[in-house]
């Protein structure tokens, strides 16, 4: 079950109740120029992905290294975020800041969620390889940084769902339960 919530809603959610951010990083959409599509695809994948109760944390904000990482921050200790995927912000451009934001925040960096994504995504497109999609875990949340096309982001979130209920196992996140038909979550020993 989702439920859509913004940032002003008030915190009365139990702590069984699985958070997920999902921060669209971009000056447009930020300024309201376009209608965001990204958040809407991980929404979506969300959606048909997980089984658990959870909440969508939503929230826009333009590139930058300090915006991001103020957001993340907002997301994992104020909101309590078991989970914030972000979207936008990985490529070589100028503005594009958000794996530097990213990693001011963090704690540890998991280095093999990039690697994945990057793999997977060239088999698509050879432009991936100037993609600079990270992870990395900020007390117990998971922050994974995903690109902004909507199609990428359904790539790269098949490739790397199945180890993230574990990782959020690890970490100490609320547990999150996979559709098995959609995402073949590996937990050893289950």
């Amino acid at each position: 079950m989702n439920r859509e919530r913004n940032q002003d809603d008030a915190r009365a959610e139990p702590r069984g109740l699985v958070r997920v951010g999902i921060l669209v990083i971009s000056d447009r959409a930020s300024r309201g120029e376009y209608d965001d599509e990204s958040g809407k695809a991980i929404n979506r994948f969300l959606n048909k992905t997980v089984q658990s109760n959870w909440l969508a944390v939503m929230k826009i904000v333009p590139d930058g290294i300090d915006s991001v990482a103020k957001a993340l921050v907002e997301m994992s200790d104020g909101e309590d975020c078991d989970l914030v995927l972000t979207t936008g912000g990985t490529g070589p451009s100028p503005r594009d800041l958000t794996p530097e934001g990213t990693r001011m925040v963090i704690t540890r960096e998991l280095e093999g969620f990039g690697e994945l994504m990057r793999r997977v995504s060239l088999e698509q497109v050879p432009t991936a390889i100037l993609s600079r999609q990270t992870a990395g875990t900020r007390g117990r949340c998971l922050i994974v940084n995903l690109p902004g096309r909507p199609a990428a982001i359904d790539v790269c979130l098949n490739a790397v769902f199945p180890a993230i209920p574990y990782c959020l196992d690890l970490i100490g996140a609320r547990p999150i339960v996979v559709n098995p038909e959609v995402c073949d979550a590996f937990r050893p020993g289950a």
